[in-house]
């Protein structure tokens, strides 16, 4: 059985960096009406939420090799892959949420 591991592992490191990167940009973003407490507190939830996501991915992929060489109990394994596809079906849910927000506040009469 021949599985590239590199392009999980790729993937991964491409979504902590854009987590990274969105956090900086938050805050070289300034509003003088928000206190640098709040900017901070949004941009790292957020920040802090996806990274929850990437670990848990990286968790069930380390099970899943972990399984592959014979190492891990199958009831791990799947114990980690659905804990990884909890966090993803909640930031799909979530993020589907904000941007329905957003069009909502768009549709709004000025």
């Amino acid at each position: 059985m021949n599985v590239n591991f590199n392009i999980a592992a790729s993937a991964y490191g491409q979504a902590q960096k854009l987590i990274s990167q969105a956090g900086q940009q938050a805050d070289v973003k300034t509003n003088p009406l928000v206190t640098e407490t709040e900017k901070n507190g949004f941009a790292k939830l957020v920040e802090d939420s996806l990274q929850s996501v990437v670990e848990s991915g990286k968790v069930a992929d380390a099970k899943s090799l972990e399984m592959i060489n014979g190492e891990a109990n199958i009831v791990d394994v799947v114990t980690a892959v659905a804990e990884a596809e909890i966090a993803v079906e909640s930031m799909v849910a979530i993020r589907d949420r904000v941007i329905k927000a957003y069009e909502e506040i768009m549709r709004m009469p000025i």
